[in-house]
């Protein structure tokens, strides 16, 4: 079912119009529509109404997001933002520019100073961490090296599987410097070789274009740890890591007072900033003309006197909010809000896989929530089975309550349990025939037929058809219904005309098969008789056409006797296998195994024929969809 809509106008003065948009905002009812497409230029004189603050509010957000990013995170104080919200939100915009201005220009410099002082004091560490790891490795080939005045010296790594490279670079090394260098080499680990170049400061700018060119690891001391022994070099990186990590304590102890002085108000103004850009954003919604503002827009109804009451108390006879009467134009155009039952409620998930439906069409989401359940349990009709699918359907929904859909999907598995376990009960299984085979229950015998799926195949099959007679049949009743309240009377006709057709093949066949006396022949031809000129009427020679089409949309449902039926035939064989197995150990294992498989088939394979079943037999009947979604105009969440 949908909820009934209204349509209104609020009119009031411009001074007072950001004052109500807010008000309209935070009371979250009414779902917007451009005034200037719905009020003509005779009526009323409007213009767009544009507000040039919106970028700058945009511009704002930005920049305090910015801030709130950097400062630390620290626990959310929900009664202080509280109050600065309340305290903040309701002021005009102006006032709320100022302050964001104010936090920003007392925030943004020192902020970004600290932050690229720690960004670059994290670089420095690293760096020194990975210079002292390299000559802690390289440290004892300092031993084989000439110390010379003018001479500088350079590590480089190499992978073991490279090392052939050092042979070429020893020569380059020698040929540019006159045989006037020294390389040693030596392994620092299972992959790596590390060498020690030294070389004359004049081909230093040759030497490294030649290593970079042969595209060598090459660690490059600074100058400062350039002609001291590595021992004197360690003691200065560690000097100095521990010089940048006392900086780095001062820096976070300083965010940290900053998060503590400012991180609650910060966190209010992103959401305000967020929240007014949004709101700014719809304006181009709304009209004004020389001294009014107008908004338009829909609003359930059980919504309107709440609103009508929050703008009254808030601006007395000074802003307007007038009900439009409506026509069938406008109600074709009204938005579509659910309203149903709780039990129902998780299927509407399912509408999501087709268009929404239009406010004046019969809402499906009922038909589903009643005959989703009992097509899963017909088909998967197992005592065990519909345990195991509702203890896992409950752990998760407890488990993954973050998920919206995956709540959805698992509150409709866990109704569809229940008639599961009753159609369990009436086939006599339990994880298959084991309940059987144990003494525990039997098929129920009822109108001179023992319901054991597997002997009772041609009943089940009459079973299923006939369930497609009643689900089919009901989209139409919900067509005809559809077409009259829309006042579409040839649909309306070819509808009733299909459905007088059907009901006259159905006595035919089921008298040409002996179940109804012969005389019901006749009436099953006059029927059809009747039903032809109502279909070509109603829906010309494609009309006629679809029939055949309807016939077969109710042998589909033979699908429900054919699923059911392979899943039964798979817990016997888990059960007859397990027993056969001559180790008992290795036999219930393989049986869980198998009634494990068939369980999660059981949980996707007739979810999705049964969707199928609704939204191409059933629904193409009397659903036409093409509607839009209730989207008010609120606050995120």
């Amino acid at each position: 079912m949908l909820q009934k809509m209204k349509r209104i106008m609020v009119v009031g003065p411009k001074k007072n119009f950001h004052s109500v948009v807010d008000l309209l905002y935070d009371a979250g009812t009414i779902h917007l529509e451009d005034v200037l497409d719905k009020v003509s230029s005779g009526e009323l004189s409007l213009e767009k109404w544009n507000e040039e603050i919106g970028e700058e509010i945009s511009n704002l957000s930005v920049k305090i997001g910015g801030i709130f990013l950097t400062l630390p995170k620290i626990k959310d104080d929900r009664e202080k933002q509280a109050q600065i919200y309340e305290n903040l939100y309701w002021q005009d915009h102006g006032k709320i520019i100022a302050r964001t201005c104010n936090v920003i220009e007392e925030l943004e410099s020192t902020i970004r100073d600290l932050s690229t002082r720690k960004s670059d004091l994290d670089y420095t560490i690293t760096a020194l961490d990975r210079y002292e790891t390299t000559i802690e490795r390289i440290q004892p080939l300092e031993s084989q090296l000439p110390i010379l005045e003018g001479y500088e010296a350079t590590v480089i790594l190499i992978q073991k599987g490279y090392e052939e490279v050092l042979k070429l670079i020893r020569a380059e090394l020698l040929r540019i410097t006159g045989n006037r260098a020294e390389l040693v080499s030596a392994e620092m680990d299972e992959e790596t070789i590390a060498a020690i170049m030294v070389f004359n400061k004049k081909y230093s700018d040759e030497i490294h274009s030649f290593i970079f060119s042969k595209n060598v690891n090459e660690v490059r001391l600074p100058d400062e740890f350039m002609g001291k022994p590595f021992d004197e070099v360690l003691e200065l990186i560690k000097e100095k890591k521990s010089k940048a990590a006392g900086e780095l304590k001062t820096i976070d102890e300083n965010m940290n007072r900053l998060s503590g002085d400012w991180y609650q108000e910060l966190s209010v103004l992103r959401k305000i900033l967020g929240d007014k850009s949004k709101e700014i954003s719809a304006f181009n919604q709304f009209g004004q003309s020389a001294y009014t503002f107008v908004i338009m827009g829909w609003i359930p109804e059980v919504d309107l006197k709440k609103t009508e009451d929050v703008i009254s108390k808030q601006f007395g006879t000074k802003v307007v909010v007038n009900e439009l009467q409506l026509s069938q134009d406008d109600l074709d155009e009204a938005p579509a809000l659910y309203d149903n039952p709780k039990v129902a409620q998780p299927f509407e998930f399912l509408m999501q896989l087709i268009s929404p439906p239009k406010y004046t069409d019969i809402e499906p989401t009922p038909v589903i929530a009643l005959f989703f359940p009992l097509f899963f349990g017909f088909m998967v009709g197992d005592i065990g089975y519909g345990i195991i699918i509702f203890i896992f359907a409950w752990v998760m929904k407890r488990k993954f309550t973050q998920y919206d859909w995956l709540q959805s999907i698992m509150s409709m598995l866990m109704i569809a349990a229940i008639p599961t376990i009753v159609f369990g009960y009436f086939y006599g299984e339990f994880f298959g025939n084991f309940g059987e085979m144990m003494g525990w229950l039997h098929p129920v015998h009822f109108l001179g037929i023992t319901w054991n799926r597997v002997e009772a195949m041609i009943p089940m099959l009459i079973v299923a058809i006939s369930i497609g007679v009643v689900h089919v049949f009901l989209g139409l009743i919900l067509g005809i219904i559809n077409a009259l309240s829309n006042k579409k009377v040839k649909h309306a006709i070819e509808k009733t005309g299909s459905l007088v057709m059907i009901t006259g093949l159905i006595i035919i066949l089921v008298s040409a098969a002996g179940v109804l006396l012969d005389y019901m022949l006749s009436p099953g031809i006059a029927l059809i008789i009747i039903a032809l000129p109502l279909i070509i009427y109603g829906g010309g020679a494609m009309g006629a056409i679809e029939i055949m089409g309807t016939l077969g949309n109710i042998l589909s449902y033979a699908r429900l006797m054919a699923i059911g039926m392979a899943s039964v035939i798979l817990a016997i064989v888990a059960n007859e296998l397990g027993a056969a197995i001559g180790v008992a150990v290795i036999g219930i294992i393989v049986a869980i195994l198998l009634h494990t498989l068939n369980i999660v088939l059981a949980m996707f394979s007739p979810s999705l024929h049964t969707i199928r079943l609704h939204l191409v037999e059933c629904y193409s009947k009397f659903y036409e969809g093409g509607g839009r979604m209730y989207t008010p105009f609120k606050k995120n969440e």
